[in-house]
């Protein structure tokens, strides 16, 4: 075994972070935590606000329209140096999906008492955005390049 072996699981560890998503507590952490991690990832300061707001909008969306999931942060790499180029949310739920997803993604539109600027915020902030969403669950996906 090589120096090499021992350290890719740890270095792929912690590029990788896991919320659980039942609480508003649980918003303020995955926000967090994906901040830190892209400050670890070196995205600049602002690079690393961004992602920290659009994790905070989609980890509250999961809370507010589907009572909990999950969000997970992590690294994305330029093969084969494995140079770390971007940075990946994912926002995962069970919920009822999203009936109209062309209108939630709409500026200013709200089912709750949010700014209506969640889904299209996120759209905003990030390089990249996916949406797929069906009754039984909502999966959203986006990426921050560096």
């Amino acid at each position: 075994m090589n120096d090499s072996d021992t350290l890719e699981p740890t270095r792929l560890a912690v590029e990788t972070i896991e919320v659980l998503i039942v609480s508003e507590s649980d918003v303020m952490s995955a926000s967090r935590q994906a901040r830190l991690l892209a400050e670890r990832l070196g995205f600049s300061r602002s690079s690393a606000y961004h992602i920290a707001t659009a994790a905070s909008e989609l980890a509250n969306n999961v809370l507010t329209h589907a009572g909990g999931g999950r969000l997970r942060a992590s690294a994305r790499h330029d093969h084969p140096e494995l140079a770390v180029i971007g940075l990946e949310l994912l926002a995962e739920d069970e919920g009822p999906g999203i009936p109209d997803p062309e209108l939630a993604l709409t500026e200013g539109y709200s089912t709750g008492k949010g700014l209506g600027c969640g889904l299209p915020g996120v759209k905003r902030l990030m390089d990249e955005f996916s949406l797929e969403t069906r009754p039984g669950g909502t999966r959203v996906r986006a990426v921050k390049w560096r």
